[in-house]
């Protein structure tokens, strides 16, 4: 199969999701709510279109339940990541969540009959170095084991449980559908938490608003409908290293829209870790051959 097509959905989905950093980072609304609406807005825009085009095809009992668990997951995901990064620095949460393809690689090697491969191992070893250096040695050194710190490490947990989730759902059930499912589950699961903990649902400013619009429509909707596109085609443990890909770009755009330094210390990071995303979809294996 010609893997061309899921390659490119994957980067335009990885350039989606790299502006939600920085989104997050104006914090015009908190987190909970911000995660809400991201579901929310995402639900509102694609259910009319699956249900008015008939394209929503209900799975079976089983895996429909399976796909409301992976939308309560990656809704808790998104949530936690958003206290995560407002209660520490960006850079520590982007790192410490960024360890998803780690725990995806183990998950692979426990439940999944397709195994992580050698490349696998030294391209996650040389892009998690690359993401060491790119958010800088300092912030590795000074992490700060507080309930920011756990919370950052379990939204890494949350992220791979969710990928490889999805991985086994997508084999069966089409995108649209599941989508769908994720969407609603996430939204009502979000909705519920919002309302026992009394955030507001209104009174933002149009900045906001248009902030939370975006995060809805780009950031979600678009960026996961190619990423789910891609984790049907391509390996699990590739999809979720290839999301570190994300840390470049919003390191670039932070960069340019809000004057944060760049360095040449940051510009090899962002080498190593491409390196590594790279080195995963070389099918030979890597080593020395073996003289006789």
């Amino acid at each position: 199969m010609n893997n061309a097509k899921p390659k490119l959905a994957l980067a335009l989905g990885i350039l989606c999701i790299s502006i939600f950093p920085i989104l997050v980072r104006l914090q015009l609304t908190n987190g909970l709510i911000s995660a809400f609406y991201r579901m929310f807005i995402a639900a509102v825009l694609l259910i009319p279109y699956v249900i008015l085009s008939k394209k929503f095809k209900l799975p079976p009992t089983r895996t429909t339940l399976l796909a409301v668990v992976c939308g309560i997951v990656f809704a808790t995901d998104i949530a936690i990541w958003n206290i995560a990064i407002q209660k520490s620095s960006a850079t520590q949460a982007t790192l410490l969540a960024n360890l998803s393809p780690v725990w995806v690689g183990i998950g692979s090697f426990l439940i999944l009959k397709n195994k992580p491969s050698v490349n696998f191992w030294i391209g996650t070893a040389i892009a998690l170095m690359g993401m060491v250096t790119l958010v800088g040695f300092e912030t590795f050194a000074q992490l700060n084991f507080d309930l920011a710190f756990v919370l950052a490490l379990l939204s890494g947990m949350l992220y791979a449980t969710y990928i490889l989730i999805s991985k086994n759902i997508l084999s069966r059930v089409d995108i649209l559908s599941f989508m769908s499912i994720v969407l609603v589950s996430s939204s009502l699961f979000l909705a519920l938490v919002c309302g026992i903990t009394e955030e507001n649902f209104s009174g933002f400013s149009n900045t906001a608003w248009l902030v939370l619009f975006i995060q809805g429509a780009v950031c979600q909707l678009t960026a996961w409908l190619l990423i789910s596109y891609s984790t049907q085609h391509l390996q699990a443990t590739r999809v979720s290293l290839s999301l570190l890909g994300q840390a470049v770009l919003a390191t670039l755009l932070a960069w340019l829209f809000l004057d944060e330094k760049m360095s040449w210390l940051r510009i090899i990071g962002a080498v190593f870790l491409l390196l590594g995303i790279r080195i995963t979809f070389y099918n030979k294996p890597i080593g020395f051959k073996k003289s006789r």
